[in-house]
């Protein structure tokens, strides 16, 4: 049997919430990480939803485009342009070469590397992937124009090239 509510709990109800009004972030809109890190956030969301067909995390993506793009890469220098320790590199690589997308050969030159190809498969669920992303960048930064996206991509990489 239902409960009934008391008269004090039914104007609590009827009352706005202070969770839901938006609280004051001033101190943190000046920080250049928290604008970062929200508008990640909200580029994550439609990465999520319009990737999800792909079965791809944004490193996962990451690391089949640098393969793609980088002919005979191996992965101390994927580990090195991506910044992720050697061993969760090599976790990862397990993990896409158990999905059949990427192989890892011993470097010819040199026995002690191994260098990263896609196959056939990685390529044809990379290329696809690539026109989602490329999609999914525009529509998840629409509030830029062409020219204020050029430039947030300008000094994003003055930060993180420069560090």
């Amino acid at each position: 049997m239902p409960q009934k509510r008391s008269p004090s709990s039914r104007s609590r109800l009827s009352e706005p919430k202070a969770a839901e009004e938006k609280a004051d972030q001033s101190k943190l809109l000046g920080l250049v990480g928290y604008n970062c890190r929200r508008s990640y956030l909200c580029i994550l969301e439609v990465y999520r939803k319009r990737m999800g067909k792909f079965h791809l995390k944004p490193v996962q993506y990451s690391v089949l485009a640098l393969v793609q793009s980088n002919p005979n890469l191996n992965q101390k220098q994927l580990s090195q342009t991506l910044d992720i320790k050697p061993p969760n590199v090599a976790t990862l690589l397990d993990r896409l070469e158990a999905r059949k997308l990427l192989v890892r050969r011993k470097d010819q030159p040199d026995k002690r590397f191994h260098s990263l190809a896609l196959t056939p498969l990685g390529l044809r669920v990379f290329e696809e992937a690539e026109a989602t992303v490329n999609s999914l960048e525009r529509e998840a930064t629409a509030a830029l124009s062409e020219s204020e996206r050029g430039e947030l991509m300008r000094l994003l990489q003055k930060v993180f090239l420069a560090g």
